[in-house]
């Protein structure tokens, strides 16, 4: 029996000469007239109005009055989608122009790459939009992937609008029922289509026509998971195996992207202006250590907190953006300066009042809050840093009585979750929504005047080299959320760093300006896109085991590719993860077809000695 199977339910139709029969009950008879005119229909409906049962349903069956049968049903994908009611898509020039341009592209029914670039608000969906209606016209299908789950509602909903049931909605938050429903849609033709996170790029789309890849930057659409993939590369086979376009949209494009639309490889449209006449929002900076020197030493700065008031009292909505969940950071002992670790993974633990719980975000375990440090068994313990929870507490007492809510990973583990918060907050207006990365993108809400940056540095501080990518198009984002609609929009960027190259880039929206910079980084240290850089994972639960498996592995690359382009072994930025110890060792080179099959030919030698199998 499979595990995941199509719903069914029972449905009746009238048996010849029914209506005839004359020696029926009321209740038969009421069974009767209802299904005189809807020929057929399931039990539940009928019993439902008809007010009968379901033992009047099966006398009527054993009379021959009714025939019964198994009717397939789909599970819903989605709680709320709104109507189905269709409008002309009206483009401004800006927009016509880039839309003529990847039109001609769609015209030309063979595998071809373009990138849409515009400010936040610009108006790219709404292009895209256009662009999905000549593929229908053209009978092709449609792929779009988000890469977030809550970026899907609000977009569901507008396509619902205008594309009706032929939209489908595939994520990992579905149950697994949903998701084989959804899957039959589609490959039967009835949804062609498809939203969805980024396992949605296998979607079943028959004679698909387009894929587009909105916030195309975003490193979630890489799954580290076996089968390891990215969504983007996916993509892009999938254009070309059905002579499709594939179309990457992003006020904040990927560098390897950008550089190549500037070479040529990917044709380049581009919206400079927001939609209907939008301004860009003003933006503010907050330095915290005249802050702290003032002798405010809480989350909400002195003008972030007036700003909140007076948006609050013109009845205008909030958002606030911190990128780390749960009360604090984690746990100081003042004495002697240890934190707690998780006993799985060399991390500090995060700590969480709901439950008062230390928790570690890698592998899920937990820990009671501890009253003595674990080192020194002093009770001086401070909890240091700051999570939504800590800020929706402070949130509390600066204005007592007014709703916040919430939205990170503890907020939305449930069902629908993300599409019951976003819908409250724009449907009851709620002041303030406080939440971390999912927000901070894709969003768009008119009554939305503020935002606020709580602390912008955080994203400076990684050792990755696309750390300064990272953080420019996050603020870049989650600026861009304010001053949608008729009123202009502010935000309040809370930082130590006010004069820092990045902030101030994406402060102004000053993509070329950061690009600019940036390209000259990568390409002065040899940094992807002037090559590709490989990666290969070593782990074991033996941390000698790993280090000599790593050691090994190295010398066989190095025979392989030569020494040079080869960094490490090095310890993983997070040493240990669930018991295992793990280092990297990195190959600067030109993805290809040649390094395919070396690379392959490398692992399979190595992996042929059976102590170096995981």
């Amino acid at each position: 029996r499979p595990a995941v199977s199509g719903k069914t339910v029972k449905c009746v139709r009238l048996c010849e000469g029914a209506i005839a029969r004359s020696n029926l009950t009321k209740r038969q008879k009421d069974v009767v007239e209802y299904l005189r005119s809807e020929e057929s229909a399931p039990v539940k409906d009928i019993c439902y109005f008809t007010g009968v049962t379901q033992t009047t349903i099966n006398a009527m069956e054993k009379k021959g009055l009714l025939e019964s049968f198994e009717q397939e049903v789909f599970r819903p994908a989605y709680m709320s989608k709104g109507e189905f009611m269709p409008e002309d898509i009206t483009l401004s020039d800006e927009q016509q122009k880039a839309f003529t341009g990847l039109s001609a592209l769609l015209a030309e029914k063979k595998p071809a790459a373009a990138l849409l670039m515009g400010v936040t608000g610009s108006g790219k969906t709404l292009v895209y939009m256009k662009l999905i209606e000549q593929v229908l016209e053209a009978g092709r299908g449609t792929l779009v992937l988000v890469p977030e789950i809550a970026l899907t509602p609000q977009l569901l909903e507008r396509f619902y609008r205008q594309f009706g049931n032929r939209v489908a909605l595939l994520h990992s938050s579905l149950s697994a029922g949903e998701r084989y429903d959804e899957w039959k849609r589609i490959q039967s033709g009835q949804a062609d289509v498809v939203i969805g996170t980024r396992l949605a790029v296998f979607a079943p789309v028959p004679n698909l026509g387009l894929v587009v890849l909105d916030e195309e930057q975003e490193d979630t659409y890489y799954s580290g998971q076996t089968p390891k993939y990215h969504a983007r590369d996916v993509a892009k086979f999938r254009a070309v195996q059905h002579e499709a376009l594939l179309l990457l949209i992003s006020a904040t494009p990927s560098m390897e992207s950008i550089y190549a639309a500037k070479e040529g490889r990917y044709a380049l449209f581009t919206l400079k202006n927001r939609y209907a006449g939008g301004q860009l929002p003003s933006v503010s900076f907050v330095d915290m250590k005249k802050e702290l020197s003032s002798g405010r030493f809480g989350t909400i700065s002195g003008p972030l907190y007036e700003a909140l008031a007076e948006n609050m009292e013109k009845r205008h909505q909030s958002i606030l953006f911190i990128n780390r969940r749960g009360w604090s950071r984690t746990i100081l002992c003042q004495n002697c300066g240890a934190t707690p670790t998780c006993k799985h993974c060399s991390v500090a633990m995060t700590y969480h009042r709901a439950n008062r719980r230390l928790m570690c975000h890698y592998c899920g375990y937990s820990a009671p809050e501890p009253t003595l440090c674990p080192s020194c068994h002093s009770r001086h313990l401070s909890k240091e840093g700051t999570g939504t929870q800590k800020v929706a507490a402070e949130l509390a007492v600066l204005f007592p009585g007014v709703e916040i809510l919430r939205m990170d990973a503890d907020t939305t583990g449930g069902k629908q979750s993300h599409e019951q918060i976003l819908q409250r907050f724009k449907e009851d207006n709620i002041p303030i929504l406080l939440g971390t990365q999912m927000i901070a993108k894709g969003l768009d809400f008119p009554n939305v005047t503020l935002v606020g940056v709580l602390d912008a540095d955080q994203a400076l501080h990684s050792i990755d080299f696309r750390a300064r990518e990272r953080a420019f198009s996050r603020l870049t984002q989650v600026v861009g959320r304010a001053g949608r609609g008729e009123v202009p929009g502010r935000a309040f960027i809370q930082t130590f760093q006010p004069e820092h190259p990045v902030l101030l880039s994406a402060a102004a929206q000053d993509y070329i300006g950061f690009y600019e910079s940036e390209i000259a980084f990568r390409k002065a240290l040899s940094y992807p896109p002037f090559c590709d850089l490989l990666r290969f994972s070593v782990s074991d639960e033996t941390e000698s085991r790993a280090a000599d498996a790593a050691a090994a592995l190295r010398a066989a690359a190095a025979h392989t590719f030569g020494e040079e382009g080869l960094i490490g072994p090095a310890p993983a930025p997070i040493y240990k993860v669930n018991n295992r110890y793990r280092l990297h060792i990195y190959l600067k080179t030109q993805e290809n077809a040649t390094l395919r099959s070396k690379v392959s030919a490398l692992l399979v030698a190595f992996l042929a000695d059976r102590k170096y199998r995981g």
